[in-house]
């Protein structure tokens, strides 16, 4: 396949972005006209947070392309591949709309790279808990693949550890990077709500073609709302294709035992502007002390 690019989206390529990811002059405003000439779908969500269910609805509802922009995707903490933005802006490939759905926090040069381009992302707000225990189950099935690590090595032996080792791993390991993630995309929305859309879990649970709707206008695809009830329907018929999880709200409280959502809510605390969403991101629920796991191996 041949692809022809001007010579400023030449030039772009290989021109390289300050140190903290920040583009400047001439750079900077080739970027944001390439950026208003084509919408496209950026779902920035968490891992076990809905989102390859609804880039898949997503896709329906617009006849979209399903794109990869980052550099790989082993290792999970993404950053943005500029080349394919430039093939999809400026080489219109694909030709179909672009839907990404990246595990991405908000920190500096990333929001540098959303900001260049005029991009539009979505998060999704779910209980940290509830979302490590469905992660947790991801990685029993298969542990060592790269694929499934979260900017974080899961270790040789962590097949054979019990229940509440396993669940230390999870708070211990990867309940910091849910933190982070959550402090960084909160404190962008608060300070750029045009921006970003901050999606809830339950609401999407109770309403899908709703959140689908939301989604969609905010990214400059607007829908009807039966197009997105068709569109979901469809991909929830073929959902063996896809790793969908259970999507049940509260599965934190019996996974995690007190003392663990206990360390959980102190990596939280690091981050103050969290306070007034701690009764969100770990449900009171999930500090019970019934929990119901073995702890044999």
């Amino acid at each position: 396949m041949s692809v022809f690019l001007d010579p400023e989206a030449a030039q772009a390529a290989f021109s390289v972005p300050a140190c903290d990811g920040r583009f400047d002059g001439d750079f900077a405003h080739y970027l944001g006209e390439l950026g208003e000439r084509r919408p496209s779908v950026l779902l920035a969500f968490a891992p076990k947070s809905a989102g390859t269910y609804l880039r898949s609805a997503a896709i329906a509802a617009i006849n979209g392309a399903l794109v990869r922009t980052v550099h790989a995707q082993g290792g999970r903490d993404a950053s943005f591949y500029l080349p394919t933005f430039l093939m999809y802006y400026a080489g219109h490939i694909p030709s179909r709309p672009m839907v990404t759905h990246v595990h991405m926090q908000a920190l500096p040069a990333n929001r540098h790279f959303i900001e260049a381009f005029g991009l539009k992302p979505v998060i999704m707000l779910r209980p940290i808990p509830d979302m490590l225990a469905s992660y947790g189950e991801m990685l029993d099935r298969d542990p060592l693949s790269p694929d499934n690590w979260l900017n974080a090595q899961v270790p040789v032996q962590f097949a054979a550890m019990n229940q509440e080792a396993r669940g230390d791993f999870l708070i211990d390991i990867y309940g910091g990077w849910y933190a982070s993630y959550f402090a960084t995309w909160l404190d962008y929305a608060r300070g750029a709500p045009e921006r970003v859309l901050l999606l809830d879990y339950d609401d999407f649970r109770a309403d899908p073609a709703t959140s689908l709707e939301r989604i969609l206008e905010h990214s400059g695809l607007a829908r009807s709302r039966e197009q997105c009830q068709f569109a979901l329907d469809a991909v929830w018929e073929n959902r063996d294709e896809f790793r969908f999880n259970r999507g049940v709200s509260g599965r934190g409280a019996t996974r995690f035992t007190p003392a663990q959502i206990e360390r959980l809510r102190r990596q939280l605390s690091y981050y103050p502007d969290l306070a007034g969403m701690m009764h969100q991101l770990i449900p009171p629920a999930a500090s019970s002390p019934a929990h119901g796991f073995s702890t044999v191996a």
